[in-house]
């Protein structure tokens, strides 16, 4: 089931979860990560109100970002049991 809002889990992590979806499309910026991902997928993102969009276009936006987020994250945890 989908969260129904952005809370994080753990206090103070917002920095660094938004360092990492940066990292992980080689962004500027999160917010720089999301446009990235819209385009990528042909959907037409703006900045402001996006209330034209339908649930199917956001989710590839979202499931591209957290897909690579995913990757990424597996990756970091392979190269830290590596140096254990």
């Amino acid at each position: 089931m989908a969260r129904k809002n952005n809370k994080i889990l753990v206090p103070g992590a917002r920095a660094e979860l938004d360092e990492l979806k940066a990292r992980v499309v080689n962004a500027k910026s999160p917010e720089d990560a999301k446009f990235e991902a819209a385009e990528e997928t042909g959907v037409p993102l703006k900045k402001g109100y996006n209330g034209q969009l339908t649930s199917e276009q956001a989710g590839k936006v979202g499931g591209r970002l957290g897909g690579s987020m995913v990757r990424e994250l597996v990756k970091m945890a392979q190269q830290n049991l590596g140096k254990k």
